[in-house]
């Protein structure tokens, strides 16, 4: 069977098209870690500043992330990706040729606006053609390739602008992504029927969803003390991660060790490296186990402990390294989160239940730049080289210690998650679990 017949193997086509997109979602949003020097410059900008622009990516990825899954369960996955991926790549030449802060800041909000559907797009195609227990091994694979865009925006992206200039690389990445928003309109398909294949074995009828099933879905997922608990551990889990390495890591490395920003950049893809390895790998083992709360308490209590190191000791580079990594790496045990969610509501409603709990991550990254920025202008040296600010080394432990107290209330969120529903089934909450009703959420 050729790839175009083979549902099987055009599944892995249609992910993989699906999946550049998010890649290039991932190089924007982390970025502002190398461009943070380049930035300041060009816009003379504070650290508060320079927070805020890297934030505003998060203002309107955040709160879309509901609608983001209404938009996959009602238009489809292959429209809702194609015009994300457009209007993300029109925004990001704009961000690459803008004149002043405040244009840039717009831009970079409209760069937001298109990501915003990408990745819950991915993951309503996932349940569309992937069985319920190959789900956590598709997140977490697709989470993974976060974590290669994040590679991307660490050194290649700084020899990138060394060499090429900061406009002209932001340019390319804006005509690449005009690029893959095309290649998806042309290969992407909702389901194997509609791309005139048969139907894959164990995995349930995808389908759209009526106006009123939407706002059904929308009221019951909200409506749970799960989703929010679910929720704390994204806002911190995720919203610290995407902060420290898509924002302060290089400046943090390159100040207190005093490497230039394109070595410091190798300790941010030491942190991204954790993200491509530790998702897809957590993400089989609880496939494989049936455990999907437990695995995430593991991973809150690791994430605690790597900050902790760095807010209370000087440790030496390759430490630092390690710590980024495992931080990374552990933090992705909260991607289990999406699977919690879907397995909880049904695979009819994934879009909207998947987008609830993705919108606390990006709510996080989107109020700890700012925050963090904040604290580091309380400790401001005085100092300005290249016309970046120079912080104190007491100044990023307080980062860290800050990233560590988020990372204690993930893990109370965690917990309170898995003893409740030990406490309420005995067991896993969707170990041996049938795929609950696309209308009551209930089992079968």
């Amino acid at each position: 069977m050729s790839v175009r017949s083979d549902p099987y193997r055009r599944r892995w086509v249609i992910w993989g098209v699906l999946a550049t997109g998010f890649l290039l979602v991932n190089v924007y949003r982390l970025s502002t870690g190398v461009l943070t020097e380049d930035l300041a410059r060009l816009y003379d900008a504070t650290a508060t500043e320079i927070g805020t622009l890297h934030a505003s990516f998060f203002y309107v990825y955040a709160p879309l992330q509901i609608a983001a899954g209404v938009l996959a369960d009602r238009a489809g996955i292959r429209r809702s990706a194609t015009a994300g991926v457009a209007l993300m790549s029109l925004s990001g030449l704009a961000f690459a040729l803008a004149p002043v802060y405040l244009v840039a800041f717009g831009a970079r909000v409209g760069i937001g606006l298109g990501a915003s559907v990408v990745f819950i797009a991915t993951l309503r195609f996932c349940a569309n053609w992937f069985r319920p227990d190959e789900f956590a091994t598709m997140s977490g694979l697709t989470v993974a390739v976060a974590g290669l865009g994040g590679v991307l925006a660490t050194t290649p992206l700084a020899l990138a602008v060394t060499s090429l200039g900061l406009r002209v690389a932001l340019v390319g990445l804006g005509l690449a992504g005009l690029a893959i928003a095309v290649s998806i309109t042309l290969v992407a398909r909702d389901t194997p029927a509609d791309a005139g294949l048969a139907s894959i074995e164990g995995v349930p009828a995808g389908r759209s969803l009526t106006v009123e099933e939407v706002v059904a879905s929308t009221k019951r997922v909200l409506g749970e003390r799960e989703t929010w608990l679910l929720v704390g551990v994204m806002f911190c889990t995720i919203g610290v991660n995407i902060t420290v390495l898509g924002a302060w890591a290089v400046p943090y490395v390159s100040q207190v060790y005093g490497l230039s920003v394109t070595r410091a950049s190798t300790f941010a893809l030491a942190g991204s490296l954790g993200l491509l390895f530790g998702p897809p790998l957590i993400g089989r083992a609880s496939d494989l186990t049936g455990r999907r709360t437990s695995l995430m308490v593991l991973g809150a209590s690791a994430f605690v402990a790597s900050y902790g190191v760095l807010a209370f000791v000087r440790v030496p580079l390759i430490v630092v390294a390690c710590v980024f990594f495992l931080a990374s790496a552990t933090g992705g045990a909260s991607s289990l989160s999406y699977t919690v969610i879907k397995e909880r509501h049904g695979t009819a409603t994934s879009g909207v239940a998947t987008g609830v709990v993705n919108s606390g991550g990006f709510l996080g990254a989107a109020v700890f730049p700012t925050l963090m920025g904040a604290v580091l202008d309380g400790y401001w040296t005085g100092e300005v080289v290249a016309g970046a600010r120079v912080y104190s080394p007491t100044g990023f432990r307080t980062v860290f210690a800050l990233a560590a107290g988020a990372g204690v209330f993930a893990l109370g969120c965690a917990t309170w998650l898995h003893l409740r529903d030990r406490h309420t089934t005995g067991r896993e909450p969707t170990e041996a679990r049938a795929e609950p009703d696309a209308k009551t959420g209930t089992d079968d």
